[in-house]
């Protein structure tokens, strides 16, 4: 199985050549530049395995939630790519993403979704495969979903930036500082998908957005 897998969710852009497990990456801090990093990036991979996307199997992306802009890009190029070659086409969770690189069996993902808000989802791990306990939701750092039990670990920015106010949500919680979600995750998590034949067609691939709206006015502020 050879996967092709990308992710822009955030201000880190992550691209991985997956081939049976074994990954080349690329994954860098490209803050307002993933549209014109990502097609060279991605050559670079596929040059360096000596790929072409003919070979490939189908093409992983990070569907969000995450940046708006991030995830349209994300989408649009495995797309656009995949359209060309004519191959499925799978869209991960970035939370799911997170907790698969966690290493844990617990996992409360949170990435900071600006305007004082966090995307929040909560995993945990029965065999190979991870069981939602928390939907992906986006809420108020104080308003994070109650779990119960101990033994759980925290990753994603949410966790950096408001890292009081969630640890006082969940004291016993373990933290894995630093941590963006990762295309190499992505296409660990795709994989089986594909080995199902359940990727879609590449006009069906669309990004999971949980914020509504992207901008608010003063005065919508001023409620939040």
């Amino acid at each position: 199985m050879k996967l092709l897998a990308l992710d822009t969710s955030t201000e880190y852009l992550s691209l991985a050549l997956w081939q049976d497990g074994a990954v080349t990456v690329r994954e860098m801090l490209a803050q307002q530049k993933h549209s014109s990093l990502i097609l060279p990036l991605l050559r670079e991979v596929l040059d360096e395995a000596g790929m072409q996307l003919s070979g490939l199997d189908g093409i992983a992306f990070g569907a969000g939630p995450g940046s708006f802009t991030g995830l349209r890009i994300a989408c649009g190029v495995a797309q656009g790519l995949a359209f060309g070659v004519r191959l499925p086409v799978v869209g991960v969770c970035t939370l799911e993403a997170l907790a698969e690189q966690s290493g844990a069996d617990k996992v409360i993902a949170c990435l900071d979704a600006r305007m004082g808000e966090v995307y929040h989802a909560a995993y945990v791990r029965e065999g190979d495969q991870w069981q939602t306990v928390c939907a992906p939701s986006l809420c108020q750092p104080t308003a994070v979903p109650k779990l119960e039990g101990n033994g759980w670990y925290g990753i994603g920015s949410g966790w950096d930036v408001y890292a009081d106010i969630l640890n006082t949500a969940y004291p016993t919680t373990h933290v894995i500082p630093k941590a963006f979600p990762l295309a190499r995750h992505i296409a660990t998590l795709a994989a089986p998908v594909f080995e199902r034949g359940e990727g879609k067609l590449a006009h069906e691939a669309h990004p999971l957005y949980i914020r509504n709206k992207v901008a608010f006015t003063t005065e919508e502020r001023a409620v939040k």
